[in-house]
């Protein structure tokens, strides 16, 4: 695939990028610089390997899902500016 001027400015018009009309052929030599850079990716052979989320191992700890109401409570509602009942106060905006 190959970029040409015309594509390249329709490119920058849709990221809203103003480019000036003589600085259009860098910026499709660039473009099509980057798509060759992405075919070479596509030609490297990937088969059999897992994919990283780090580059060093390494496993997240886990612990059991359970619901909790977290036993803090109190310590929540002091940041309330109105707490009633155990509940976080808001005004009524709906009637």
């Amino acid at each position: 695939m190959s970029i040409d001027i015309e594509t390249a400015a329709r490119v920058a018009k849709l990221a809203r990028i103003k480019v000036e009309e003589d600085q259009l052929p860098e910026l499709a030599i660039a473009f099509n610089d980057i798509l060759g850079f992405i075919e070479q990716l596509n030609e490297v052979d990937v088969a059999g390997v897992e994919p990283m989320v780090s580059v060093t191992p390494m496993r997240l700890k886990r612990r059991q899902d359970g619901v909790t109401d977290g036993n803090q409570q109190a310590k929540v509602l002091s940041n309330a500016p109105d707490a009633r009942e155990g509940f976080f106060a808001v005004p009524k905006v709906v009637e």
